[in-house]
């Protein structure tokens, strides 16, 4: 069997030749547990949207889970975990890639659903916490179904002359054709779907929000719209270059430069920055959290 190295432990793979490893954030950790632990602590954050909210931090939350294994692995040019190690890591690294975004597609599929009832002058019919919980849950679901794929693929590979083992998706032949479905596999149900369902529904819930009236509305509407450029546009900032490094490495065959290990380590800092980014992103622009937080915040002082 033949090795390709998996999608972020070597990051986008522009390159014939191995590129340097994962890049880290100090601060990460503190920005993604927050709207945690507020949602579990304060009762006033107990909420439907706070559920996603939860559990959106938890799966931006799995990266730092593979950080200190694929550090160490780069420092020591081998992998010394074994084979077990090997497959949790590319399959958490993997459950990242794949579960953040699709709680954004839910958490949209929600805000549209919200929307169009308030419209109505109706409540969203049950829609409870446990609801929200068992959706969570059937995301989650998904997302194993999803990457089992890669966790079966995952292990320990030895490249010959060399007896220093690396841990990689180790790919049966044809290696190329292999290569090339991982990544429009991990390209199309990881980006293009549900981004695709992210921006259908927020453009639906614009289109319904231009054609209300009413003075109340116009707050509502502004409100809306900056939340949904804002969302989108770092979704897509995050997401876009390390997606497009996919076609570039399906395309083109491209030497292993500093310049172009340069361009890796940054495209790879940014899609680990959109699991640094989605916490804070949704829980502060959540007028609720904003105002529960000030409570916690002021209480602490005290």
């Amino acid at each position: 069997m033949d090795n390709t190295s998996a999608p972020r432990l070597a990051p986008c793979n522009l390159s014939s030749a191995s590129p340097p490893q994962n890049c880290t954030s100090s601060g990460s950790d503190f920005s993604l547990w927050l709207p945690l632990v507020y949602a579990l602590i304060s009762p006033g954050m107990k909420s439907v949207t706070n559920v996603f909210i939860l559990n959106l931090a938890i799966a931006d939350d799995l990266f730092a889970l593979v950080l200190p294994a694929s550090i160490a692995e780069h420092v020591l040019r081998r992998w010394p975990f074994g084979e077990l190690a090997c497959r949790a890591v590319l399959s958490i690294d993997h459950y990242n890639i794949f579960s953040s975004v699709y709680f954004v597609a839910l958490m949209s599929a929600d805000r549209y659903a919200v929307v169009a009832s308030a419209l109505r002058s109706r409540r969203v019919a049950r829609r409870t916490r446990g609801l929200a919980w068992a959706l969570s849950a059937c995301v989650w679901a998904l997302v194993v179904l999803l990457v089992a794929p890669f966790t079966f693929f995952a292990g320990m590979h030895v490249s010959p002359g060399d007896d220093r083992p690396s841990c990689v998706l180790t790919l049966p032949r044809p290696e190329a054709f292999w290569f090339a479905a991982t990544r429009i596999y991990t390209l199309m149900l990881s980006f293009v779907l549900p981004v695709s369902i992210i921006c259908v529904l927020y453009g639906l819930m614009l289109c319904k929000l231009r054609r209300a009236s009413g003075k109340a509305l116009d707050k509502v509407k502004r409100k809306v719209t900056v939340m949904v450029s804002v969302v989108l546009a770092v979704c897509l900032l995050c997401w876009t270059p390390f997606h497009l490094s996919t076609v570039v490495a399906l395309t083109a065959e491209l030497p292993n430069t500093p310049l172009l290990a340069g361009v890796s380590y940054f495209i790879t800092c940014l899609s680990y920055a959109n699991s640094c980014l989605n916490p804070f992103l949704y829980a502060f622009l959540d007028p609720s959290f904003r105002r529960e937080f000030r409570k916690i915040t002021a209480s602490c002082t005290y």
